[in-house]
């Protein structure tokens, strides 16, 4: 029987008190006039699998040889695309963090197009242990297609983290060391060890796989985990809440880790969406998200001699939090 690496029929739309214990491809670009950065498009296609994976470069202008930058490789929920979550890339680009966005052919946003009645099916068919696997192997393409272009020289290929919302999430625990068992894959042949940290946004279980101890505990790289108290996943037949969420960061034993729990805001509120919750308090919680973000692969991948930033981080937005919690 087909294991599932992430849900069936899974669809990503898309404190109080605080606890400090290019192979055939083309490129286009487009520099920004008034921000850090500029992006580029990659058109590349994986020849082995025969699979396109275009992907988004997002670029900080200061980055230079002398002087190469970090780099997140970033994994977008089902029914995404290599556009999205620019509130973030756009905002680590301007910190002088490069962002680079493979589309998943096979879960991407072509999934909302094509007759509805056969949604459900094409949902099914994104969600299956095949497509699982192929976007691990997307992500570690990507990376390679970059790291051996000509802008390799700007990218410090020493200081490279994961990350992922959703489905992403997924994609991004599997590349940092999840156990897995799956046909024809051998334990530990998705981890890419070129991965120093992982950010984890509203990460749903890889189930079908075991406790999550068994499949998390060997996570050793220091990771952010995400979420809000009404990140919920809730469909017919399947739901996924906060719980989870927190499951998910206890099971990563081995992992210096960080845990950051908004007081508001829907799965969806980490996408480039404004929810339910109102253009402001949406803007809030992504300022803080990717805030948050700049700040933990600052001091995961550059180690500063303080944790000032964090500090402030924490009073800016204790209105916003519901837990936070770091283990090293």
């Amino acid at each position: 029987m087909n294991r599932r690496l992430f849900i069936t029929r899974a669809v990503s739309l898309t404190a109080s008190t605080a606890f400090f214990s290019v192979s055939g491809g083309s490129t286009q670009s487009v520099a920004s006039t008034l921000q850090d950065h500029r992006i580029l498009e990659l058109d590349l296609l994986d020849v082995a699998r025969q699979r396109p994976v275009p992907t988004r470069l997002y670029l900080p202008q200061r980055a230079n040889p002398s002087q190469p930058v970090p780099l997140v490789a970033f994994s977008h929920g089902l029914g995404g695309s290599r556009f999205g979550y620019q509130y973030l890339a756009t905002y680590l680009a301007d910190a002088g963090i490069a962002s680079m966005h493979p589309q998943h052919v096979g879960s991407d946003h072509n999934l909302w197009r094509g007759n509805p009645l056969e949604m459900l099916t094409r949902l099914q068919a994104a969600a299956q242990e095949s497509e699982a696997l192929a976007r691990a192997q997307d992500l570690r393409f990507a990376l390679d297609e970059v790291l051996a272009s000509i802008h390799a020289p700007i990218i410090d290929a020493s200081r490279i983290a994961v990350a992922g919302h959703s489905y992403g999430a997924n994609t991004a625990m599997l590349v940092s060391g999840a156990r897995v068992s799956a046909a024809g894959v051998q334990e530990g042949a998705l981890q890419d060890k070129r991965i120093r940290v992982a950010i984890l946004i509203s990460a749903p279980p890889l189930v079908g796989q075991g406790s999550m101890e068994q499949v998390l505990g060997a996570v050793s790289i220091p990771t952010l985990h995400i979420t809000s108290v009404d990140d919920t996943i809730n469909l017919p037949g399947y739901r996924s809440t906060v719980e989870d969420r927190r499951a998910i960061f206890r099971a990563m034993s081995e992992s210096p880790r960080t845990l950051a729990v908004f007081n508001t805001g829907g799965h969806s509120i980490f996408t480039d969406r404004t929810t339910r919750s109102g253009p402001e308090t949406s803007a809030r919680i992504k300022g803080a998200t990717r805030e948050l973000c700049a700040l933990f692969l600052q001091q995961s991948l550059l180690k500063p001699q303080n944790d000032q930033g964090l500090k402030q981080w924490l009073v800016r937005y204790e209105d916003t939090l519901d837990q936070f919690v770091r283990q090293t």
